[in-house]
């Protein structure tokens, strides 16, 4: 498996990320902060950050149904964490329906909405795409 920029496998990436039912009307123009996992030539996972000032809002992080548990979802968040830090990024936000426990296990903690800078809040992915009913979480990167 290697992990490689996403923009050449854009196509790829709206296709599992459909599959797995997150957003894909509001995926960036370029995946400038977004990272995918490959083996054998195919897309098996996909991650990204969206960056407001020191904020970073994780978004679409999915892995094909039969290539979870085999830690690709850690790598790519790991990837990512790492990225954010060299942007001088200090916390990491991300709204999700599916997998707070997963989330809690990588050192995220369970937050208000009422939390989050207004920078991240005033997103697409606050705003209007994830419903209200979506747990919020946050991590430190410091």
């Amino acid at each position: 498996m290697i992990i490689d920029q996403a923009q050449p496998y854009k196509d790829k990436i709206i296709e599992l990320l459909a599959a797995e039912k997150l957003p894909i009307a509001d995926l960036p123009e370029t995946l400038d902060n977004f990272i995918v996992a490959i083996q054998d030539g195919t897309v098996i996972g996909v991650g990204g950050v969206e960056v407001f000032g020191n904020y970073g809002l994780l978004r679409s992080l999915a892995v094909q149904p039969e290539k979870r548990g085999l830690g690709i979802a850690g790598k790519l968040l790991a990837r990512l964490d790492a990225m954010c830090k060299l942007k001088g990024l200090i916390e990491l936000y991300l709204l999700t329906e599916t997998a707070p426990a997963y989330f809690e296990r990588k050192s995220y903690l369970k937050i208000t909405r009422e939390d989050v800078p207004t920078e991240v809040r005033v997103s697409s992915e606050f705003s209007h795409v994830c419903p209200v009913s979506a747990i919020v979480m946050k991590k430190t990167l410091r």
